[in-house]
């Protein structure tokens, strides 16, 4: 049986458009970017020119050069949003920061540190995979940064932050919102103003660009205001925002990448969802199986509890059979600090949390190959679950 792959929330297999680019620009654009002689101005232009592809591709049409800060990966965008947010000035009123129960650890990570600092973290239940409305409205007096994740990466709910920055934004009109938007980038119609955000984090490895390559859009507003600041100091690269010489290459392949996905990203989205439907509808009439399902999911991500079977053992018996899912997230697979935050907040018990496995889709997976997956799964059912 030939691979499958189903674990494109973790990483996806960069497309041959993106490694074509990269290889030209490896061969023809090696200059640094911030050099003034010719071959420093075509990488600068290659920066650009992937720059202008993403921005379009998030609703902004003649965005500027600052508007998007390129970073080494979604994780230090999220430090980037978040610390420079926090320390851009001393702010009136309170320190008061909103995020959710279930936020990814490069999130969740630097609002602990800050919370150590005296800054007060109040943390959104999102039990069902719903924001708390009523938590938020009554604690969006005197708040200075949102950072709120758009998609879940272990549970795919599709959180409403349109919604939930207003309710902040009309009690603490001062405040920053922030979006951590690496799992909804190109698997959900994703604008900046579509979920009025300030800052915006998206990841080139999630959608077939390479790894070590991110990017936090700025809202020019945040930038006139001076709410943000640089967390990385040195030569001054990315308008001061980021210093240290650009991944010219990485950036190549994110913004070809990108551009490959907008030229078709309705039909896309509606491959994975249509292969996530067969499996809902299949997986819901086996036995042994129980789906953790949100009231909106993304098109990509379905999380399942394999009733009897540790996950580890469920992924380890699949991946025997050349069939690649996640008992989480990758991000945290080496940190041992007990159970996943966002399945707990979803309302998962430990022993469901224990046997949670994730699949997760690309426009690439088919119905055939949903078909044998479930067929394995069944199997990998009768031969290890707990009798």
């Amino acid at each position: 049986m030939s691979e499958i792959y189903f674990d494109n929330s973790a990483t996806t297999k960069m497309s041959k458009g993106a490694r074509d680019k990269m290889l030209s620009v490896i061969n023809e654009s090696y200059g640094n970017p911030s050099s003034l002689h010719k071959k420093g101005l075509d990488s600068e232009h290659v920066i650009k020119e992937a720059r202008d592809i993403i921005l379009n591709s998030i609703g902004v049409m003649r965005g500027n050069k600052n508007e998007l800060i390129f970073t080494s990966s979604g994780t230090e965008a999220n430090n980037l949003a978040i610390f420079g947010t926090v320390f851009a000035k001393k702010r009136q009123g309170g320190e008061k920061i909103l995020t959710t129960r279930g936020e990814h650890a490069s999130v969740e990570e630097p609002l602990t540190y800050l919370e150590g600092l005296g800054y007060r973290i109040l943390r959104v239940p999102t039990e069902g995979g719903k924001l708390d409305l009523d938590f938020i409205r009554q604690n969006a007096r005197d708040v200075i940064l949102c950072t709120f994740m758009h998609v879940n990466n272990e549970t795919g709910a599709t959180y409403d932050l349109k919604t939930a920055f207003d309710i902040v934004r009309e009690q603490s009109p001062n405040a920053v919102f922030h979006a951590d938007c690496v799992q909804s980038y190109l698997k959900t119609n994703l604008t900046v103003k579509g979920i009025g955000a300030d800052l915006l984090t998206i990841s080139a490895h999630k959608v077939n660009g390479a790894k070590g390559v991110g990017a936090l859009y700025v809202r020019p507003e945040i930038i006139k205001a001076k709410k943000l600041v640089a967390v990385t100091l040195g030569g001054g690269q990315e308008s001061n925002f980021r210093s240290g010489t650009e991944n010219v290459y990485g950036i190549s392949a994110f913004g070809e990448a990108v551009k490959e996905h907008t030229q078709c990203l309705k039909h896309e989205l509606e491959k994975m969802s249509t292969v996530r439907a067969y499996l809902v509808d299949k997986l819901s009439q086996m036995n042994g199986v129980s789906l953790n399902l949100p009231e909106a999911p993304a098109p990509h991500i379905l999380n399942i509890e394999v009733k009897g079977i540790r996950s580890e053992t469920t992924l380890h018996y699949l991946s025997s059979k050349g069939i690649f899912v996640s008992s989480g997230s990758a991000c945290s697979s080496n940190a041992n600090k007990g159970h996943s935050r966002a399945l707990v907040s979803f309302g998962l018990k430990p022993y469901q949390i224990d046997s949670a496995i994730r699949i997760s889709l690309s426009p690439q997976n088919t119905i055939q190959e949903a078909d044998m997956f479930l067929d394995v799964l069944a199997e990998a059912i009768k031969r290890l679950a707990r009798r």
